[in-house]
C-alpha cells in the first residue's frame, strides 16, 4: 500500500528542504527568495560545502501549511538555475 506525503503530514508543520547546488554566493540568497515567496517568514539556512568544495548545500525548514506549498516549493527551488537536486 503507498502512502502519500499528504496523508503522513498534519498542517501547519515543520518541513525541512535541503536544496544542493553550485558553490556560489548566491546560492542561499536565491533559495531564500524562493522560500519567501511561497512561505514568508525569519529564515536562517545553514549551508554545507561538500568534500570537494564544488557544491553547497543549504538547509531550511519552513512552516507548511498546506501540500501544494511543499509541491510549488520543490518545484521552484528545482528551477534555480545552479540548482542540482533538491531534498
Amino acid at each position: 500500500m503507498k502512502t502519500n506525503l499528504k496523508e503522513l503530514l498534519e498542517f501547519p508543520c515543520s518541513f525541512p528542504f535541503k536544496v544542493m547546488g553550485l558553490a556560489q554566493d548566491e546560492l542561499v540568497d536565491q533559495v531564500v527568495e524562493v522560500v519567501q515567496r511561497h512561505a514568508p517568514g525569519d529564515y536562517t539556512p545553514e549551508v554545507k560545502p561538500s568534500s570537494k568544495g564544488n557544491y553547497h548545500s543549504v538547509s531550511i525548514t519552513i512552516t507548511a501549511t498546506h501540500i501544494e506549498q511543499i509541491e510549488t516549493l520543490y518545484e521552484e527551488l528545482g528551477k534555480i538555475e545552479i540548482v542540482r537536486m533538491v531534498l
